[in-house]
């Protein structure tokens, strides 16, 4: 999910409830032919409404933007990972989001019954504001990985925000340096939540939203470095094997099951020894020697990437576009 204000939530929310259950049903049937898309990939599938738009143009533009944020997605390894997913885009007054003046000031995956991820746009956003969001591509990456409750919050928003940089970065929507300047400035943020709470207490409790979401960002790329550095592995190869045999869209997995899944698909233990050691964690983990072996130093309020450090190949490969193939209408 996207942190957001309160207000947008609480109108998000009356929106949805206002169009789900029966009058979803009702919704699709009155909307015109070019509301609804479905983007296909080998047998997999994102079945794409833009809701309540009567401007024909707009309703284009909203659509090749999902997209084009959904070609993002092929990139983890070439297919969605659930067969079937929707999504449903919706837009709101620049009034409405109050202090959030983001292109997409909201945004939630759902997985009741089906599987659905809603976005709201804010309608005077343009076609290159919505390009440079990473909310769609945050939502979107929630689909590599099962509902895993309060306690696993940290590891599902992790997943996503370390997605949202490293696919964008694959698909050209970002440079690699861009990639990880952000993803470094997410670290930043992270750290500077200092509670001393347990990661798994703030994960319960919706407190500390940024060390949740960038300490959980941390574990995955230290899982993927890990896996690309010793396995011959990658975090996205690991999870296409968890797609295959063990997700669902809906229902919930205990965190430590996923973990355990992940570890046996992969023949190892990086994501259970990662997992313990964050976990109970106090403070933000220490990405020095991350860093270090990736060859990314900091020179003022810049990053410097050495391409002669022990991790290059490693560092490059994370942000290549690689399994990438077209979504068909």
């Amino acid at each position: 999910m996207r942190p957001t204000s309160k207000t947008l939530r609480i109108a998000a929310g009356l929106i949805f409830a206002t169009t789900s259950a029966g009058s979803a049903a009702q919704a699709a049937s009155d909307a015109a032919p070019d509301a609804e898309r479905t983007l296909r990939a080998g047998d997999s599938a994102l079945q794409v409404s833009v809701i309540g738009v009567d401007d024909a143009r707009r309703r284009a533009q909203l659509q090749d933007w999902l997209a084009e944020v959904a070609q993002a997605q092929l990139t983890a390894f070439g297919r969605y990972p659930l067969h079937s997913a929707r999504v449903r885009i919706e837009q709101v007054a620049r009034e409405a989001a109050r202090d959030d003046e983001s292109p997409v000031p909201w945004g939630q995956t759902l997985r009741r019954g089906d599987t659905a991820v809603l976005l709201f746009v804010r309608d005077d956003a343009t076609p290159a504001e919505l390009r440079a969001d990473w909310t769609a591509i945050h939502e979107l990456s929630h689909l590599f990985h099962p509902y895993m409750g309060r306690d696993g919050r940290w590891l599902s928003e992790g997943l996503a925000s370390y997605y949202q940089n490293v696919l964008r970065a694959r698909a050209g929507l970002l440079s690699p340096e861009q990639a990880w300047t952000l993803l470094d400035a997410g670290f930043g943020r992270g750290r500077r939540e200092t509670s001393g709470m347990p990661l798994v207490e703030l994960s319960r409790t919706h407190e500390g939203t940024m060390r949740v979401y960038w300490a959980g960002a941390a574990f995955w790329l230290q899982a993927d470095v890990a896996l690309r550095r010793d396995h011959a592995k990658s975090l996205d190869a690991v999870l296409s094997k968890y797609a295959d045999c063990c997700l669902s869209g809906t229902g919930e997995t205990a965190p430590t099951q996923f973990i355990a899944e992940l570890d046996r698909l992969s023949g190892t233990n990086v994501f259970s020894s990662n997992y313990a050691r964050l976990v109970e964690s106090r403070a933000f983990p220490s990405l020095d020697a991350v860093y270090r072996e990736l060859g990314i130093t900091r020179r003022g309020d810049a990053l410097a990437f050495d391409d002669g450090a022990p991790g290059t190949a490693v560092r490059r490969s994370i942000t290549a576009n690689g399994a990438a193939r077209p979504a068909a209408p």
